[in-house]
């Protein structure tokens, strides 16, 4: 805080021994609080601003004060604001809601007063309303060419094509060009949009490429009546790649019938058939192995070659697994996944020395497979921690960084929307030295999710401390503890769900650490007697770890216990997972990861796992081993038996021999 608190000391420069005392910065960011909230309701913000002229988020509060009464301020009052604080985000956001109240009003000569290029697809496409607003007509390539390229555009952009489409611009080919893009998408109404520039058999055809993306059974069900058309044949085959995806079974009847009626170029064919296998495939069909292996160089895609190997190994086939290992490209078997299956492969068809040279070799990463590939080698894990290097002089000049310096202050204030706006724009432009000291330094303060992003997009895999953090430690132990669960366990769903992120809400309305729902959290506190006080309540962590380790607790106890399987249900939902106990449930759990339809789901269950195990060590120095935590379907698993350790040791990979 060294930087912040030279701010504040040097409002007290030049004053008289009679001037009271400049505000101390706990007083300040109380003071920015109610300013800042009586700036959102339109009140009177600049008694309450008193002695924060500079204060670090002082902008703020002015920039605010005006975009809640953008209907009544001027054009010269944002005109000034714009002038003082160019460059800051306050600044931006006072600009576009400017810019969006004069297009509502059709202000468009103090718009253009106003308008820069790069704010988006709605305030371009305002500008351009402005242009014909003035008489000037549009150009396809100066102007349209760029948002003509996106599958999906605002409402702002409706008027200005149908501008464009009565100059003539937006013409068949241009039309079905982005139809295509759209088909390629899935994006059926920018489909029905882009019609309506085409006419008689062209439109009718267009619609039905919509309609086979919205509802392909539909389509398919009346494919009989279809002629025999390009458009058409390309409906259709869209229709049938969609519905494989939901019933396999059904897509491939109508393909029997379809295919004869329809003559399929070889890339339509390929769509279909590689459809076809694979989600018969996902779906544990008939005949699943041999169809991915039938099908043509040409239609083979990753998924349908992986698919090929998932199958063969749910049923113990493992000379066809052995060969559908062979058929994935060099590309494919980087993975970790794929090495494993190898060795594990080769360990089934008795190559053991082949199967232990690839189990080492593996053996040296830190991940689900490597962890597995250790086990099965009898070896210890691998982990290579690194500490970040001291560098006091990037550390002070992070330090000094105004955006950073924003960023930690609305940090400080659990305003973490505009804490991370801030914090994007000034780790972008930190040059690599200055941005591993400000990871740091967010780290040391309490915002560890900064180094999980930055690290993971970075590359630095071996920061360990920072990457894993024990964020929350003694809440998260009680809570475990609580609950009946294996800590380490705990603190990897956290990391797997949010990186700690407090604040983080899905799509689907998951909300806080934990990414909880509010009716499972409402259920949980009900049954277990744990506080809650509505959805909000789910961003403080006092809430939502206890009762996420519960919610994990319940889930363990429906699967024997199982950790493993247990996390499989808390991403997927626990309807799923048991669906999937009920259809594979005498598989090996490596064999039941391996062939989990979700490839989300798979990817989240490896990832706890290997976090877990991170965790476990970070914890006791010596985890569990991951093969410990995946006991087979049925059987009863006691978080409270203490298997055997690992030793961890740090195995760097042998130089390549020379050539």
């Amino acid at each position: 805080m060294r930087a912040i608190a030279a701010l504040i000391l040097s409002t007290t420069v030049g004053m008289g021994a009679a001037q009271p005392a400049a505000p101390n910065l706990a007083q300040q960011r109380d003071a920015f609080r109610m300013a800042y909230a009586a700036a959102q309701n339109g009140q009177d913000w600049r008694a309450l601003a008193q002695g924060l002229q500079s204060y670090p988020l002082y902008p703020y509060l002015e920039a605010v004060a005006l975009q809640h009464d953008i209907r009544t301020a001027s054009p010269a009052q944002v005109d000034a604001y714009l002038q003082r604080y160019a460059g800051l985000i306050p600044a931006e956001d006072l600009r576009k809601a400017e810019l969006g109240w004069l297009a509502q009003q059709q202000d468009w000569t103090e718009f253009q007063h106003f308008y820069q290029p790069g704010l988006g697809d709605t305030l371009t496409c305002d500008d351009l309303q402005a242009n014909l607003a003035q008489g000037k007509p549009l150009d396809f390539d100066r102007d349209l060419a760029a948002l003509w390229q996106k599958t999906s555009l605002p409402s702002a952009c409706t008027p200005v094509l149908a501008a464009a489409a009565a100059q003539g611009l937006l013409t068949p080919t241009r039309a079905w060009a982005r139809i295509e893009r759209a088909a390629d998408a899935g994006n059926a109404s920018t489909i029905e949009q882009s019609a309506q520039w085409l006419s008689g058999a062209d439109a009718a055809e267009a619609l039905r490429i919509a309609e086979a993306l919205s509802s392909p059974v539909t389509l398919l069900r009346k494919a009989a009546t279809l002629a025999d058309t390009p458009r058409n044949r390309e409906a259709v085959s869209r229709a049938l790649v969609r519905t494989a995806r939901r019933d396999s079974a059904q897509a491939q009847t109508y393909w029997q019938t379809l295919s004869k009626q329809f003559v399929f170029d070889q890339s339509e064919r390929n769509r279909v058939l590689a459809a076809l296998a694979l989600y018969n495939a996902v779906d544990f069909g008939p005949d699943a192995v041999a169809q991915l292996a039938a099908l043509p160089p040409s239609a083979q895609t990753d998924a349908t070659r992986e698919w090929r190997v998932r199958v063969a190994v749910a049923q113990g086939d493992w000379k066809a697994a052995e060969a559908a290992i062979q058929a994935l490209t060099p590309d494919e078997m980087q993975h970790d996944e794929w090495r494993y299956w190898k060795a594990r492969i080769a360990q089934q068809l008795g190559q053991t020395s082949t199967a232990l040279d690839d189990y080492t070799s593996l053996a040296q990463q830190a991940t689900f497979y490597g962890f597995l590939a250790a086990d099965q080698a009898n070896l210890p894990y691998s982990i290579c921690p690194q500490a970040l290097p001291a560098d006091p002089a990037a550390l002070q000049q992070a330090e000094s960084d105004p955006g950073l310096i924003r960023a930690f202050e609305f940090f400080a204030l659990d305003m973490l929307p505009n804490a991370r706006r801030e914090w994007n724009r000034a780790y972008a432009n930190l040059p690599p030295a200055q941005q591993l000291q400000a990871v740091s330094l967010a780290s040391s303060r309490g915002w560890v999710d900064r180094a999980v992003f930055a690290f993971g997009k970075s590359g630095d895999l071996k920061y360990y401390a920072l990457r894993f953090p024990l964020a929350d430690e003694d809440r998260v132990l009680s809570a475990a503890h609580n609950a009946g669960i294996d800590p380490a366990w705990a603190f990897a769903i956290i990391r797997a769900e949010t990186a700690w992120q407090t604040d983080a809400r899905s799509g689907a309305n998951a909300r806080g650490l934990m990414q909880l729902l509010p009716g499972t959290a409402s259920l949980v506190a009900r049954r277990s007697g744990l506080p809650y006080d509505g959805a909000v309540s789910l961003y403080d962590p006092s809430i939502n770890i206890p009762l996420g380790t519960q919610y994990l607790a319940n889930l363990a106890m429906r699967f024997n216990g199982s950790p493993w399987l247990a996390s499989a249900a808390y991403n997927a939902g626990p309807g799923n997972a048991q669906r999937w106990v009920d259809a594979r449930g005498n598989l090996d759990p490596e064999a039941f990861i391996l062939t989990i339809p979700y490839n989300e789901t798979r990817d989240y269950v490896t990832r706890v796992m290997s976090f877990a195990t991170i965790y476990g060590w970070r914890l006791h120095g010596e985890p569990i081993p991951v093969s410990a935590r995946l006991p087979a379907i049925g059987t009863p698993y006691d978080p409270s038996t203490d298997p055997k350790r690992k030793q961890v040791v740090c195995r760097v990979a042998p130089p390549a021999p020379a050539t």
